[in-house]
């Protein structure tokens, strides 16, 4: 695909009541305000292309940077790419995607959870710990004792980290906790010292979501479906 074509693409795809909802949740002014079904349909379309991906990502444009996120190849990019796209990204939806569909796809990703999760930056904070909790969730094969120690770092200091790293802590505590017996009796003993996590979302409905009552529905959802 030709990276103009594209970028017209999604300038005639935005629309004023996308980008008046993702500025409220914070993207910043420069976007076009294209909805993830169509980001979807251009990533269907194009599938993978690491070429066209860097170069969207370079614009600053938010809808341009997410379908980068969509259509990069992760084994096409290395430690020093993954750096720099972390300190790029500033947009908490853009982060987690970035992490999701990117970070946890490369081999350097238990490396970075350790880098990023220590880091003071709000949003390479967020990153780390939002990579943590899609960890937490995929690796079936690692051991509790990989995860107690952050359990104990969000315990000790969620309430004094920046806004959106504080979130995402609050998500890898969650993450962690449904994982399985052991390591969800360390999380709930953590979730009762640290109780109720509070995260200012702007101007949306949004709400964060307590880390016992969370983990009680899930259960609840697992006990239900064992029963059918």
């Amino acid at each position: 695909m030709i990276f103009k074509e594209i970028m017209a693409e999604l300038k005639k795809m935005g629309t004023a009541q996308n980008r008046k909802i993702y500025q409220r949740h914070g993207s910043g002014p420069n976007l076009y305000g294209v909805s993830f079904a169509n980001l979807n349909k251009l990533q269907k379309r194009i599938k993978k292309d690491h070429s066209l991906a860097l170069k969207l990502w370079t614009t600053g444009n938010t809808d341009a940077m997410s379908l980068a996120v969509m259509i990069v190849d992760p084994g096409g990019m290395d430690e020093n790419d993954i750096e720099n796209w972390v300190q790029d990204a500033k947009y908490y939806m853009l982060v987690d995607i970035f992490v999701k569909d990117v970070v946890s796809q490369t081999r350097f990703a238990e490396k970075l959870i350790g880098k990023w999760t220590g880091s003071e930056d709000e949003w390479i904070g967020r990153a780390g710990w939002q990579l943590l909790a899609v960890y937490a969730g995929s690796c079936k094969t690692c051991p509790d004792t990989f995860f107690l120690p952050y359990i104990a770092e969000a315990q000790k200091s969620i309430h004094g980290e920046k806004n959106r790293k504080r979130e995402a802590m609050n998500t890898a505590v969650i993450a962690m906790g449904i994982r399985g017996d052991k390591i969800e009796t360390v999380a709930r003993k953590a979730a009762e010292i640290i109780g109720p996590v509070l995260v200012d979302h702007g101007e949306t409905s949004c709400k964060t979501p307590d880390i016992l009552e969370y983990i009680d529905r899930v259960n609840k959802r697992r006990t239900s479906r064992g029963h059918n």
